[in-house]
């Protein structure tokens, strides 16, 4: 993979490329960095389980919400979704070699929210009680 820069490309790097380094990141960050996605890897990280034992660890994600999360995650190769045949089919799901290497970063990730919450916090409150009320037009 290569680096996003904040300098102009290079003649022997055109332009569009780092566009299309940035947009193809962002993807991906869309994808790990939702929120239904970190809660169902961090479930997940603790080993294989079915669909309806996920939605109630993780709580409060609707079936449809789940459905499609875990097959988003699916498609990129983060999850491993196994069907057993039995009578009704049992279907587990799994962290693949690739979902497991996401659980450090998003572990990190964590770590600093926690550490830094009250910081936000504080400058979310600050934020919105400086911001400026709208003005009433007179007509």
């Amino acid at each position: 993979m290569s680096k996003l820069r904040a300098v102009p490309p290079t003649p022997e790097e055109p332009a569009d490329h780092d566009h299309a380094t940035c947009r193809a990141v962002g993807q991906i960050l869309d994808r790990v960095g939702d929120k239904w996605s970190v809660m169902a890897v961090g479930t997940l990280s603790k080993g294989p389980m079915r669909f309806n034992a996920m939605m109630r660890t993780i709580g409060g994600v609707s079936h449809r919400m789940l459905t499609l999360t875990l097959r988003g995650l699916e498609r990129d190769g983060l999850v491993k979704r196994t069907v057993f045949p039995t009578v009704p089919p049992k279907v587990e799901y799994e962290l693949t070699q690739l979902g497991s290497s996401l659980i450090e970063p998003l572990k990190a990730l964590a770590i600093w929210a926690q550490e830094h919450r009250p910081a936000v916090e504080a400058a979310r409150a600050k934020f919105d009680g400086d911001e400026p009320q709208p003005r009433k037009r007179i007509v």
